[in-house]
């Protein structure tokens, strides 16, 4: 696990995000583009869904602001991280983003139901982007809420 804060000028308390994510180049374009948004976050990762749920357990007194989940991981995939995470009452209100290459609507039903606040299909770094601009922009504006089922699955393009 590595953690990296990245100050920024003009703000108070960081944003605490952690990724969980398999794919070590995947960590590491979230990681560049959060040093490119202007917004003070705190990063932390871990690597398999087994990794993140030790790492929710043994601090869930000081949970990360958000959670972007990989859905195709080893040893706990995204879903069952989110089923673990929906029935913990430590945990069942933290903010879930699933972060995935591939979209099912039938995939999408279940993550919403469990709690899930949006679905997004792993895309290009500018897209990427946007959109992490734009979730760290409502949580700084104390505006980020859990979507309408027709809001869930993310269409980068539109954010």
């Amino acid at each position: 696990m590595k953690q990296n804060e990245i100050s920024i000028r003009g703000t108070n308390m960081p944003i605490s995000i952690l990724l969980a994510d398999d794919d070590e180049d995947d960590r590491g374009f979230f990681e560049r583009i959060l040093g490119e948004i202007k917004i003070n976050t705190r990063f932390a990762t871990v690597e398999d869904g087994e990794k993140l749920m030790q790492y929710l357990n043994q601090n869930s007194v000081n949970l990360p602001d958000i959670l972007f989940i990989d859905f195709s991981m080893p040893r706990k995939n995204g879903l069952q991280c989110l089923s673990e995470i929906s029935t913990s009452e430590k945990l069942k209100h933290l903010p879930v983003i699933i972060y995935s290459t591939s979209l099912q609507d039938k995939i999408a039903d279940l993550l919403y139901d469990k709690g899930a606040y949006y679905y997004v299909r792993k895309t290009d770094l500018t897209e990427l982007k946007k959109y992490i601009q734009y979730i760290l922009t409502m949580i700084m504006e104390n505006k980020f809420i859990r979507p309408a089922r027709e809001e869930f699955i993310v269409n980068l393009v539109e954010v």
